[in-house]
């Protein structure tokens, strides 16, 4: 399988056009001297790269960087330019409305030829009146402008059609107004070179602009002398790729990474040195190209003005200020935006040379990349120069050697949890032993001298381990049981407060069944319980944020039972006082709850008997009171109706003499009864308070 592998990397290095030598001098010769090659690009895993142009320069020099309009803001955020002999470089470029505001200053004006509204030459001649023009139709005719007008021709030769309409021409001549049909002009010319000139500015803007997609970035180095430059920006690229070979078939395990980079530009990358850098940084946009303004408000002018007229009274006048005079000073704002224009003017800085470092590789063909860490990121510099062409892609090799691997299968508990018979993936655990840090990326699985799955990594640090899943083993069938309880740990009781602790277990048993002749290692994914502490097995093998892994053996044509228990303390806080009765029964009569604890319930409930008890027979009497008090109210209402001189009116008060003494004696019990169920009160809440066990 190895070989498979190795051919396909020597066939890929075949290919052509793909990786060549350093340039040869006639090449460099041949590049135009105003540029600087392309010397190095370093591609990151956040959708931009870093470009490197370097090179000698004589003199003054200007450089013509290209950009497609989309990199434009990136470049301007990220051109780094490094001169020595130049104080002050500079970059120009046009900006995003150039073009139009261009064209409109001109004395020809040609502003509608790059957008639909294109203008004719009726529109261009009627946009030039007072203009002098030479024309020739067939005769010399020389006038200046009048205006274009518009007449309808071919009505006479054909009634029944639409009438067209006929550009004409009228010029003021020396023999006076001359009237001409455009169709008849053989040629023309504005005696005005100050027109020819802009007309022929006007037709070279409009050339050079007819790709909208593009746009350039002038670097101007005013220096002296030959010198060594360069360039860096950072510009959105394609994301480069990574796609690995994992071969389990020999007797020590192979991997084989490699990496797809697309150049997607307008540009020829020609022996360049490519890096590709795998991380996570920040990257933005900011709209630094287009022009940007900011509406401001208008202030009136700081003059004098004139004087205002006053009068003046005897004695100590007073000037008075007229209401007009003072409108002159009131704030106005203009209908007109004003604006203020910002421009990216990027500064020389100095450069940062990238220092490359070596990895070994041992065993293959491939000269794979070499690894170093940069900054917090990681780096894979192609130790070959690459030339790719522009709108080209390429795989090139990344990483090749031995590593560690073992076979195993893997069981998921979650996905066994719901009481489904699944089947554990055919899965290897692999130790990344190549001495750098490999990217995400797909792995395609070879085992037996052929193809046996894909997987997927994600990132994957220097000598971790990582399980890695490239089928399902259908000899190997596996299920769970699922089952638990609660029961109290402890009670204690102190200060009026009833604490109750108690364990929650989740028991799962997995029954693993292996129907092939073979014996296999497996790995069980138990799902971690939020908040549980595992109780058996005692520990783990490996565990991750919210799985455990138990290595077991599963025999040949054997079954594995495994259980896993986990256990969850609760906590139950209860404030005695605020029990019903009924509630300390419940719990006097729970086996669960401590003997010494349920005797004391059974006391509280005694006590809390006869408090309720004298309660109850505070309020009776306190009922009978308030029943005598309203018959003494009725009496008395019918005392008033009847007199007391009548004979019913002295029944009535005898009546309510019997009840006088009657609710006198009520009261001495009622008193009685709350100092009794005060005291039972007290008795009660005096032995919860003071119960501590």
């Amino acid at each position: 399988m190895k070989s498979k592998i190795f051919s396909l990397a020597i066939l890929c290095l075949c290919l052509p056009g793909l990786f060549v030598h350093a340039q040869s001098s006639r090449e460099l010769a041949a590049q135009n001297a105003g540029d600087l090659p392309l010397k190095r690009i370093a591609i990151l895993s956040s959708g931009v790269a870093y470009f490197e142009h370097n090179g000698n320069v004589s003199g003054s020099s200007d450089i013509l960087l290209p950009f497609d309009t989309a990199s434009v803001n990136d470049a301007l955020k990220s051109l780094v330019v490094n001169d020595p002999a130049s104080s002050s470089p500079s970059v120009r470029y046009a900006s995003q409305n150039t073009l139009e505001r261009t064209l409109k200053s001109l004395k020809i004006d040609l502003s509608g030829m790059q957008g639909k509204g294109m203008p004719g030459i009726a529109e261009i001649l009627n946009g030039l009146k007072g203009a002098e023009l030479e024309v020739s139709a067939p005769n010399p005719i020389m006038g200046r402008i009048i205006g274009v007008e518009y007449r309808q021709s071919g009505f006479e030769q054909y009634p029944a059609a639409r009438p067209a309409q006929e550009a004409w021409l009228s010029l003021y001549t020396t023999q006076g107004i001359r009237m001409m049909a455009l169709k008849d002009v053989a040629s023309f010319r504005f005696t005005d070179e100050t027109i020819n000139a802009d007309l022929n500015r006007a037709l070279d803007l409009i050339m050079t602009s007819r790709d909208e997609s593009n746009r350039n970035l002038l670097v101007n180095l005013n220096g002296a002398g030959n010198r060594n430059v360069s360039l860096t920006y950072v510009i959105p690229t394609p994301v480069w790729k990574v796609s690995y070979r994992l071969d389990l078939s020999g007797r020590e395990p192979f991997l084989q990474g490699w990496a797809i980079v697309d150049n997607d530009s307008d540009v020829d990358w020609r022996g360049v040195e490519l890096s590709l850098v795998t991380g996570r940084p920040v990257s933005f946009i900011q709209n630094l190209y287009p022009p940007y303004r900011l509406t401001r408000p208008v202030v009136p002018l700081a003059i004098a003005g004139i004087a205002e007229s006053r009068t003046y009274e005897s004695g100590y006048g007073v000037a008075e200020t007229s209401a007009s005079a003072m409108k002159m000073y009131s704030m106005e704002m203009a209908s007109d935006d004003y604006y203020d224009n910002r421009a990216a003017a990027p500064q020389a800085l100095a450069r940062q040379s990238a220092v490359s470092g070596s990895a070994a590789v041992s065993g293959g063909v491939i000269d794979t990349a070499s690894g170093r860490a940069a900054g917090d990121q990681f780096e894979f510099t192609i130790k070959s120069p690459v030339t790719l062409e522009r709108r080209q892609s390429a795989m090139l090799p990344l990483v090749e050697g031995a590593v560690k691997a073992e076979k195993t299968l893997v069981f998921s508990g979650s996905r066994a949890s719901g009481g489904a018979t699944i089947n554990p993936a055919i899965s290897a655990e692999l130790t990344n032993t190549s001495g750098m840090k490999l990217p995400a990326g797909p792995i395609t699985v070879y085992d037996g001298g052929t193809y046996a799955g894909d997987a997927l990594i994600e990132f994957f640090p220097e000598n971790e381990k990582r399980l890695i899943s490239y089928g399902e083993d259908l000899s190997v069938t596996g299920n769970i049981t699922n089952s638990g309880n609660r029961y109290v740990t402890t009670v204690t009781v102190s200060g009026g407060v009833m604490t109750i602790n108690r364990r929650q277990s989740y028991e799962k048993e997995y029954t693993i069944k292996n129907a092939s002749g073979d014996a296999k290692k497996i790995i069980i994914e138990h799902p971690v319980t939020s908040g549980s502490e595992l109780m058996e097995p005692k520990s783990a093998e490996d565990r991750t944020g919210n799985l455990y892994r138990f290595e077991r053996n599963l025999t040949a044509r054997g079954t594995l039972a495994f259980r896993v228990k986990e256990e969850i303390p609760l906590s139950e806080r209860i404030i005695l006082a605020n029990l019903r009765p009924e509630n300390f029964l419940s719990y006097a009569s729970n086996q669960e709850i401590p003997e010494n604890v349920r005797e004391v319930f059974k006391n509280a409930i005694e006590l809390k008997k006869v408090a309720d008890d004298a309660a109850a027979t505070q309020a009776q009497l306190e009922a009978q009171r308030t029943r005598l008090t309203t018959e003494q109210d009725r009496i008395r209402r019918n005392l008033e109706a009847a007199g007391n001189q009548t004979p019913q009116g002295q029944d009535y008060l005898k009546r309510l003499a019997s009840l006088d003494a009657e609710i006198d004696s009520l009261n001495t019990n009622i008193n009685t009864a709350i100092q009794a169920a005060q005291r039972a009160k007290r008795a009660y809440d005096n032995y919860l308070s003071t119960i501590k066990i």
